[in-house]
């Protein structure tokens, strides 16, 4: 039996918070509506009111459940520590792409993944104004609209199209040895973009639970292989991140990004 909870309950759930405090909002903020967080990164009063709408009706859905949102997290840093406890975690990212969504551009989404001792068993990831929702579930698969989500096989590095960290960007050999490299400012997009066949690689240095908890189970349910660069398997807030998650279509062709991209982790990033 599984142990994620109803995928279509939390989907309407999600889709109706996007409909009712996000997309009103969109191009229509006041300048008293957006503000920075202490580390310099764009809020919105979207992002609060989403997060306490899906935070309220989730942990509803499952009693006994806690939350796990980006705002909050802001504000008691010591909530990360809910993914080691026994409770099951909603991760949420209420508006993933916040500068985005300030300046008026549609590339933003909304993230949920349901954890249980630390592991991701359940995930979404929402397009708003594409109405895009894909889905995963622990060993059931990935899926959007009704069909069944699949990575797309991978050729040769110079035909591969991904997205790397901004400073890896700026390594123009690097760049050179793929077909393009790729950045939209919002993980959301770029999770979707994995599993449907837009890109065929992408590489993370900083590992928030709620940018990629879902979208790395999505991406493993679609047929994907990711690891740690150190090799070790994700997991939403473990210590192997510090070498980041690399995502590729299977396994062989993770060994041969993980020998170009490495490297040029380590060199960018040493000491």
């Amino acid at each position: 039996m599984s142990i994620a909870p109803d995928i279509d309950a939390v989907s309407a759930i999600i889709r109706d918070v996007a409909a009712e405090e996000i997309m009103p909002r969109f191009r229509a903020l006041a300048d008293d509506h957006v503000w920075h967080k202490s580390g310099g990164s764009i809020v919105t009063v979207a992002d609060e009111a989403s997060e306490a709408r899906l935070e309220d009706a989730l942990c509803a859905l499952v009693p006994g459940s806690v939350a796990l949102g980006e705002e909050a997290t802001e504000r008691d840093p010591g909530a990360v520590e809910r993914l080691s406890e026994a409770a099951p975690v909603w991760i949420i990212d209420p508006v993933d792409g916040t500068a985005n969504f300030a300046a008026g551009e549609p590339r933003f989404g909304v993230i949920v993944a349901y954890a249980v001792g630390g592991e991701t068993v359940a995930g979404w990831i929402l397009d708003p104004n594409g109405d895009r929702l894909a889905t995963g579930e622990k060993g059931g698969g990935a899926w959007k609209d009704g069909e069944r989500l699949s990575v797309r096989g991978a050729g040769s590095l110079s035909e591969m199209e991904g997205s790397l960290p901004g400073r890896m960007r700026r390594i123009a050999p690097l760049k050179a040895r793929f077909a393009g490299i790729h950045a939209t400012g919002c993980v959301a997009f770029e999770y979707l973009a994995l599993v449907e066949g837009a890109l065929d690689f992408a590489f993370y240095r900083r590992l928030k639970p709620w940018d990629h908890a879902a979208g790395q189970l999505i991406h493993t349910e679609s047929g994907g292989h990711s690891r740690a660069l150190d090799g070790t398997a994700y997991r939403p807030g473990s210590a192997g991140g510090a070498q980041g998650l690399l995502l590729a279509p299977d396994a062989g062709t993770w060994d041969r990004l993980a020998e170009v991209i490495a490297p040029a982790a380590r060199e960018t990033w040493r000491g």
